[in-house]
C-alpha cells in the first residue's frame, strides 16, 4: 500500500470516528473536525518526528498543540489510532468521568494532550513557550500548532505573534485552519480577518499557503516546505484553506454544523459517504 493510500484510508476512518462520536452523545463539533481530518492525519502519520509512548516534557521529539480545542473529535481519533491510548476509549467521548472531554484537558492525563484548550486564543502563546523551551534545552525539534481562523479574533494571539517574530522563534510552525466559518456565521460577516497573509508578514513571519487543505498530497508538500523554512530566523505560518464539514456533503460550506450532532439518519448518510475500505475498523 502506498503512503498516500494509507493516509487516505486513515482519514476515512477518522471521519467515521468523528461522526459516530458526536452522534453517540448528541453533542460536539463535527464541522471543523471533518475539515481538519487530512491535516491531522498527515501530521501524526507522516510529518512529525515523535516518540512512541508519551512523556509530557517532550524532549527529543516534535510536539503539537491544539489551540481550537472544540475540534477534539478529530484530535482524539487521530491520537487513539496513532497509538496514544486505546481506540475503544473513543466510545467514552463527552461522557461523565471520561478522559475525552468536549475540550481537551490535561488533569485526566490523556496521552498526547499537552494543554487544555477550552478557552480560545491561548494556544499560540503556549506553543511559543514550548518552542523557547526547546531552544533553551538545545533540543532541535519542532513545535507545531493549529488555530482556528475565527479564533484569531482574540487579541492575545497578536501579542504572541508579535513576540514570536521579535524573539526569532524559528522552530515553530503555526497552522491556521482557514475555513471561513465560525459558530455565529461566516468569519467575514462576524468580524472580518482581512488579509491574514499580509498581517502575518507585517508581523515578520514567514508565511505560506496550502490552497487545497483537504488534499493529502498538497498538505504533505506544503508542510514539508514549511519544515524547510524553519531555523532561518522567523516563525513560520501555514494558512490552510479547508472546507468545514469536508467529506459529508450536507455538512460542507456552512457554519450550521460547527457544533451540531447528526441524527440517526444523517449519521447513516455520512458513514455511507465515507465507507471503510482500508485496514482500520470502527471502535
Amino acid at each position: 500500500m502506498s503512503d498516500t493510500q494509507h493516509l487516505t484510508d486513515f482519514s476515512t476512518q477518522v471521519r467515521r470516528d468523528i461522526l459516530r462520536m458526536v452522534h453517540a452523545v448528541n453533542s460536539g463539533h463535527p464541522g471543523g473536525s471533518l475539515g481538519c481530518t487530512e491535516f491531522f492525519t498527515v501530521l501524526y502519520q507522516h510529518l512529525m518526528d515523535r516518540k512512541p509512548g508519551f512523556n509530557m516534557d517532550g524532549i527529543g521529539e516534535d510536539l503539537f498543540f491544539l489551540s481550537n480545542g472544540h475540534i477534539s473529535p478529530v484530535f482524539y481519533s487521530v491520537l487513539a489510532r496513532s497509538g496514544y491510548f486505546p481506540i475503544s476509549e473513543l466510545a467514552t467521548f463527552r461522557k461523565l468521568n471520561s478522559r475525552l472531554q468536549g475540550h481537551p484537558t490535561t488533569h485526566e492525563g490523556l496521552p498526547g494532550v499537552r494543554m487544555a484548550s477550552g478557552s480560545l486564543g491561548q494556544g499560540m502563546s503556549v506553543a511559543i513557550g514550548a518552542a523557547l523551551a526547546k531552544k533553551l534545552n538545545q533540543d532541535n525539534y519542532l513545535i507545531y500548532s493549529l488555530h482556528g481562523d475565527g479564533e484569531l479574533q482574540e487579541g492575545q494571539n497578536w501579542e504572541a505573534i508579535m513576540y514570536a517574530s521579535a524573539k526569532k522563534v524559528d522552530n515553530l510552525i503555526a497552522t491556521v485552519d482557514l475555513n471561513g466559518q465560525q459558530i455565529d456565521g461566516p468569519t467575514d460577516e462576524v468580524l472580518s480577518l482581512g488579509n491574514l497573509k499580509a498581517k502575518f508578514e507585517a508581523f515578520d513571519w514567514d508565511v505560506l499557503e496550502i490552497k487545497e487543505g483537504n488534499n493529502i498530497e498538497a498538505i504533505i508538500k506544503g508542510m514539508e516546505e514549511a519544515k524547510d523554512r524553519t531555523g532561518k530566523g522567523k516563525p513560520v505560518c501555514v494558512l490552510l484553506h479547508t472546507i468545514m464539514g469536508h467529506g459529508v456533503d450536507f455538512m460542507m460550506h456552512t457554519h450550521a454544523w460547527h457544533g451540531k450532532a447528526p441524527n440517526d439518519e444523517q449519521l447513516a448518510i455520512g458513514l455511507a459517504q465515507n465507507s471503510n475500505t482500508g485496514s482500520e475498523s470502527d471502535y
